[in-house]
Order: structure tokens, then sequence, then C-alpha cells
């Protein structure tokens, strides 16, 4: 609160200039707490209100005890102005240290993605120079061929019919011939009549039914009912 008086000493002016001071340092305190964090701002808002308790006096105490109030009103406004440039100077080392992280961590993904893309440029490079290499190593369709040829030259001689000849000559003589019926399995399927009566297969049961039908055969007889089985058999 600034007064204003007519024939004021010297120490009347030094308050009225102190109490001047601490209401500018309780503006500049507020308006710097509206910048700050919900804690530090509570507490510089303190200061501001301190200096500003201290520049509100009345004409009658800055007259008779100018130098006391100057002392006050001098203190709150050191107060409060160096209580606003340490949570400025503190915030603003907060943001530096945020940018300065931020700056790291950018620095650290670029870094990681040019190492990545290091990393894919030399894995194909040298995948480009193992292909050629696979694909050297391959046999060429030609090459196939020929060695298909190679691999049945030595079979030729095997071809003439001499060996045939001697097994005819040693026929009677031959006793592989009577384990001929080896291949008798087979047959049981053939010997069973492929049709049957309607009226003799109507007699059977299902599971009959399909057991004739897996005998002669037949496939997908699982899902039948007894008279597609019937009919299958027929």
């Amino acid at each position: 609160m600034v007064l204003i008086m007519s024939n004021t000493t010297k120490s009347q002016r030094k308050a009225l200039a102190a109490v001047e001071d601490a209401a500018a340092a309780a503006k500049f305190a507020k308006q710097a707490a509206k910048t700050l964090s919900a804690k530090r701002a509570k507490k510089l808002r303190e200061f501001a209100d301190a200096a500003r308790d201290a520049s509100d006096v009345s004409k009658k105490a800055l007259r008779k005890r100018p130098a006391k109030v100057a002392r006050r009103a001098a203190k709150a406004a050191d107060r409060a102005v160096t209580a606003t440039e340490s949570a400025l100077a503190r915030e603003q080392r907060k943001a530096a240290e945020q940018a300065r992280k931020k700056a790291a961590e950018k620095a650290k993904k670029a870094a990681a993605a040019k190492a990545a893309k290091k990393k894919r440029e030399k894995d194909a490079a040298a995948a480009a120079v193992a292909a050629p290499a696979k694909r050297g190593k391959a046999p060429t369709p030609a090459a196939e061929f020929v060695d298909a040829i190679l691999a049945l030259e030595p079979e030729k001689p095997l071809e003439p019919e001499q060996p045939v000849a001697l097994v005819e000559a040693v026929e009677p003589e031959q006793p592989v011939e009577p384990e001929k019926p080896a291949a008798a399995p087979a047959r049981p399927r053939t010997r069973r009549p492929r049709t049957q009566p309607a009226t003799a297969l109507d007699t059977l049961t299902v599971a009959a039914l399909r057991e004739r039908a897996r005998d002669g055969g037949h496939t997908g007889y699982s899902r039948l009912t007894k008279a597609q089985l019937v009919e299958l058999l027929s």
C-alpha cells in the first residue's frame, strides 16, 4: 500500500520505499506461484502474503514508527524475492533436467534404430552373398539328368534275361514255387459271392452285414443303415 504524505522525514521516506518494495515483491511472488507446482506454489504464496501484510501499513504507523515499518517491510520483501527466485530456479533446473532426459531418451532410441537398421543391412548383405553360393551348390536340371543317366549305366549289364533263363532251367528244382499260396490272404474276399439274395441278407444283423461289406472290399459302410447295407451287398 503506497502512502502519499507531505513534509515527510528521511526515515519516513525510507519506510515508504520499503513498503513499496514489499508490495512489489508480493505481486511478483504471486505471479510466479501460478507457474509452479501445487506444493511449491503454496509455500511461495505464504511469502507473498507476508510481504503484502508488511506493505499494508497506516499513515500513523508510518509517521510514528518509520524505522520499524521499514525494517519489517524490507525483511518481508527480501524473503519474498529470495523465495521467488529460488523457486523459479528450481523449476528451471527441473525443466532443464526433463528436457535433458527427453533428449537422451530420444538419442538412445535413434541410436537403437540406427543399430537395428545397420544389422538388417548386414544380414541382408550376408544373405545376398550366401544365396549365390547355395545356388551354385544346388544341382541344375541338366546335371540331375546326367546324374540319373550315370546312375542307370551300371545296371545296363543286368538287362539280359540270362538269369531268367537259368531260373527256368532249374524250375523243377526250385523250392520257391510252393510258397506262392502266401498271397492267399487277399483271396478270401473274392471267394464270397458278390451278390446275396435280398431275403437272406435281410435276416442278417447290421454287424454281420458290415462284416460282409468289409470282406467284399467296400468302403464307407460303417455309416450306412441296414437297408443301405442290404442294397450295397445285393
